[in-house]
């Protein structure tokens, strides 16, 4: 067997957590996507990068998460593109075959966080309790997203988290806006947020791509700001 047949060694959970920092302290704001039409696909993922965004993730809320992600895979490869609303191991197989470069949860189960653990693809599960970030924890875990992070007690939940979880990073999802933004992004425990602020839906029915584009372009000037 030569050396490029031999089956390479799978990553550890650090080298995922690692991976995962790097996508969000890149990114700073991750928009959480729902595509209704495929011909919108294209022209709203330009839209956020021209803004500044580009890194993406795009939900499997509609009928066309897959297709989506599958299309900015092979015609936007600039772009960071990856998977939300995963709720089960088909679904994760799912976008690992579209080409997710990372994937996120808004819960956990064990199938779940286990599918990540085997899994080439780092994945950011969802959490709303420490006893889901200890069922996390057990298995290498170290990076989650909060979600829906506002009703879950906001800023004040993850300063409370930094106690028993010292090593823990999270992605505040759910309610972030301009607002508070800075307030989360402030904390030492936060690497990035996830938003939609920026996808207001009667802007993408109507195609106003240029009002996305400012809206990203403010979004990510607030953060230039803190």
């Amino acid at each position: 067997m030569t050396t490029l047949e031999r089956p390479q060694p799978k990553l550890s959970m650090a080298d995922k957590a690692a991976r995962i920092d790097a996508i969000c302290d890149k990114a700073r704001i991750l928009p959480v996507i729902t595509i209704a039409r495929e011909e919108d696909i294209l022209p709203l993922a330009d839209a956020l990068a021209a803004g500044g965004i580009r890194t993406l993730e795009v939900t499997l809320r509609s009928q066309y998460g897959l297709k989506a992600i599958q299309v900015l895979r092979e015609q936007r490869p600039e772009l960071c593109v990856g998977a939300g609303t995963v709720l089960d191991r088909s679904m994760f197989a799912a976008v690992e075959a579209a080409g997710a470069q990372f994937v996120v949860t808004p819960g956990i189960t064990q199938d779940i966080l286990e599918a990540g653990v085997d899994s080439e693809i780092p994945l950011l599960p969802g959490i709303s309790t420490p006893s889901e970030i200890m069922m996390g924890y057990a298995l290498g875990y170290r990076r989650f997203k909060l979600f829906p992070a506002e009703i879950c007690g906001g800023v004040a939940a993850i300063k409370a988290f930094g106690g028993p979880f010292g090593d823990i990073r999270f992605c505040p999802t759910g309610g972030v806006n301009p607002a508070n933004v800075r307030n989360y992004m402030a904390l030492p425990n936060v690497m990035c947020v996830g938003g939609t602020w920026m996808l207001d839906s009667s802007w993408i029915k109507n195609g106003d791509w240029a009002r996305i584009e400012a809206c990203s372009a403010e979004a990510i000037a607030l953060l230039d700001a803190n």
